[in-house]
């Protein structure tokens, strides 16, 4: 019991930092295009675990490639486009309402992927109970939904790209270094960029790297945000699985108002406040359900 509690502190650690990476995205966005912040802190983040880990594997075979392969295209190339793109021709609050489907799309992709992943009607009311608290705080009594078929369809996407990404992870398993896993999952990240690279918003200008507020805020988007959580988010599923952890995302609107109320001196409203309560109970409700036995 003490791991997984120990498993739920560290996964609440990694949701805070994620939470803030749209601050450093937005500033970086100031002097880079989405694919050039997408391909620059990934590139950073393996040079960082190719220097801590250097050491390589023997390849296990074509099927364990394809799933390094589709781990890295699932929880980065698809995942950061989608997202990117979704907060371009949709409301940033139907992204993150969209966005909070990724627990429930885990549940669903894990149940026939993997096996020994729960699904039952607890999850299910604890699923929905977070996602109307998310609701509560994204909207904080504004309700303004207005349909953006592109974008809403690309942040659903995203949110897929993430359960596939959480379950690929968990059949890979941790049978190498953790380090040398994330690693060779960013390579294929990185290759399968390229294409785009080719065809996005991409220019050959490095001059723009050299400034204090871009490298900065890719040295915390490589380094902490990419190499160091999604070391450690792997490490979370292969010890509590990725439906459960997984429900830690439904925390990210809560931090995320937490924190522009104590750095940004935004009011908190009662509607707010009663939606980050609903978050918290149904993240409690569908934790212990994703550790019932089946």
């Amino acid at each position: 019991m003490q791991s997984k509690i120990g498993c739920y502190i560290i996964a609440v650690a990694v949701i805070t930092v994620w939470s803030t990476t749209f601050v450093s995205t937005k500033i970086l966005l100031r002097s880079l295009s989405p694919e050039e912040i997408m391909f620059y802190r990934h590139v950073l983040a393996y040079l960082v675990l190719l220097a801590a880990y250097p050491h390589r594997h023997p390849s296990g075979g074509f099927r364990e490639e394809l799933l390094f392969a589709g781990a890295g295209i699932f929880g980065s190339t698809l995942y950061f486009l989608t997202e990117n793109y979704a907060l371009k021709y949709s409301m940033a609050s139907n992204v993150g309402l969209l966005l909070a489907t990724t627990p429930m799309l885990t549940a669903i992709v894990a149940r026939f992927l993997t096996t020994g992943e729960p699904f039952n009607r607890q999850l299910a009311a604890g699923f929905c109970i977070a996602f109307l608290g998310v609701f509560l705080v994204i909207f904080n009594g504004h309700f303004i939904l207005k349909l953006h078929p592109i974008g809403d369809f690309l942040a659903i996407a995203a949110a897929l790209s993430w359960a596939f990404y959480s379950t690929l992870v968990k059949k890979i398993g941790n049978r190498y270094n953790g380090i040398y896993i994330t690693r060779k999952i960013f390579f294929y990240a990185i290759v399968t960029m390229l294409p785009v690279l080719a065809f996005g918003d991409f220019r050959y200008d490095f001059s723009r790297l050299w400034q204090p507020t871009t490298y900065l805020n890719l040295i915390f988007l490589g380094v902490i945000a990419s190499s160091l959580c999604f070391l450690i988010w792997s490490k979370i599923i292969w010890k509590i699985g990725p439906v459960a952890v997984n429900n830690f995302i439904y925390l990210m609107p809560l931090i995320t108002m937490l924190a522009s109320w104590l750095l940004l001196d935004e009011h908190l409203t009662p509607i707010a406040i009663a939606g980050g309560l609903v978050i918290l109970a149904g993240v409690y409700v569908s934790t212990k359900a994703a550790h019932r036995k089946k």
